[in-house]
């Protein structure tokens, strides 16, 4: 996959209509509508502003929730609109519809340095499925296409990569961003190049495991999936989490990361709970002696040192998913760990989008990451090296 793609700075915006695809998918009390964090909506103002500082008139665009090609009030982008109006202390001019008579009648009086926001582009059926009358209608609307919606990237929607038939597509500073840092981490990394893998299954991982033993110079593998190894080397796991299934697989992996001369690391002991449950009684046990009955809720204290080591010493880390439950307090240990030893190594650090991001900044640990990426299921993907739709049509430099 190339990922050096020609930028909005590289674009010619002024005096130009662009059409700009944001991420406003933003949490919301479902209550009330109440947007209870702008992140996304903040984390687009770099690319918002140089477009109008720079005489371009701005459509922006997103998606918000799933409401499956249904107009649902409750899933309206009016209250984005407001908030962006607040961030950028200037009118967003609102679009009751997304590519009917509203939009393309504000569209078309769009002056160079305003900016409006189409409805929810998920209300039309033909977004998802990257219907081609949708995507064109869209781009009928503006003369160059920006994606910053880095979070989108690994689908092939109308919004995302069908527009680019249509229109010359760059790519926004947040998406830049996420190709450069995270580019450069697979193709040319700071070494030793350490990859931490965590969450729950091993079939969610399957593609990313394999792509980096063939990149990393050492593979770390927590949270629930590593159960699976540990079952696959020949040992009690307990009423841990099992994919029966991968056993085969993991075996597989064990092989190949020797071969290769890849150090795996897996846990060597691990925080054991009676039930899965916050408050549940739990203890520290050997890996190689995990009681019946009990399931493996985190890593334990020798394994945290075994990790946090390999991560001092690296070059640049990529992770992935948390090293345990990490929403009980009780076993939350193994991920804060991982966090601090990120935080302290002075390695490249990146972190995938997701559980590992949302942990990161819950541990305050953010500021002190190189990179957190925007984009969950697309920086798994991308770390899987899939070509992800939504950069492929993007100009290559």
């Amino acid at each position: 996959m190339n990922y050096s793609k020609m930028s909005v700075s590289d674009a010619d915006v002024k005096g130009k209509k662009v059409l700009l695809r944001c991420d406003f998918n933003v949490p919301q009390n479902k209550e009330t509508g109440e947007i209870t964090s702008d992140k996304r909506i903040v984390a687009a103002i770099p690319t918002i502003r140089y477009l109008l500082e720079n005489g371009a008139a701005v459509i922006a665009c997103s998606h918000l929730g799933k409401p499956k090609g249904e107009w649902k009030s409750k899933l309206t982008l009016a209250p984005v609109a407001k908030r962006l109006s607040e961030l950028l202390g200037q009118e967003v001019i609102f679009a009751q519809d997304i590519i009917g008579e509203d939009a393309k009648t504000k569209a078309e009086a769009l002056k160079c340095g305003e900016i409006m926001l189409l409805e929810n582009l998920r209300f039309d059926i033909r977004e998802e499925k990257n219907g081609a009358d949708f995507a064109k209608a869209l781009a009928d609307m503006a003369e160059l296409y920006v994606s910053d919606a880095f979070g989108t990237v690994h689908r092939a929607h109308a919004s995302t990569a069908g527009v680019a038939a249509y229109l010359p597509a760059y790519a926004g500073m947040l998406v830049e961003k996420e190709l450069s840092v995270m580019g450069k981490a697979l193709e040319n990394p700071a070494r030793p190049f350490v990859a931490v893998l965590g969450g729950a299954k091993v079939s969610d991982k399957i593609g990313v495991i394999n792509n980096l033993l063939d990149k990393a110079d050492t593979v770390i593998i927590g949270g629930g999936m590593a159960y699976t190894f540990v079952k696959a080397m020949g040992y009690e796991i307990g009423n841990s989490l099992l994919e029966a299934d991968k056993l085969d697989y993991a075996l597989d992996m064990i092989k190949k990361a020797e071969e290769k001369g890849v150090k795996l690391l897996l846990p060597v002991d691990t925080a054991v709970g009676s039930e899965f449950k916050a408050d549940c009684e739990s203890k520290v046990v050997d890996i190689r002696e995990m009681p019946e009955g009990w399931m493996g809720l985190d890593i334990g204290p020798a394994t945290v040192e075994l990790f946090s080591d390999a991560i001092r010493n690296a070059g640049t880390v990529v992770w992935n998913g948390p090293m345990g439950v990490f929403e009980f307090e009780a076993f939350a240990v193994g991920t804060k760990a991982m966090a601090k030893a990120l935080a302290d190594s002075g390695a490249v650090s990146i972190v995938g989008g997701g559980d590992s991001a949302a942990a990161v900044e819950k541990l305050g640990f953010a500021d002190r990451m190189t990179h957190i990426s925007t984009g969950g299921g697309a920086s798994l993907e991308f770390l899987e090296g899939l070509e992800l739709p939504g950069v492929a049509c993007l100009l290559n430099k």
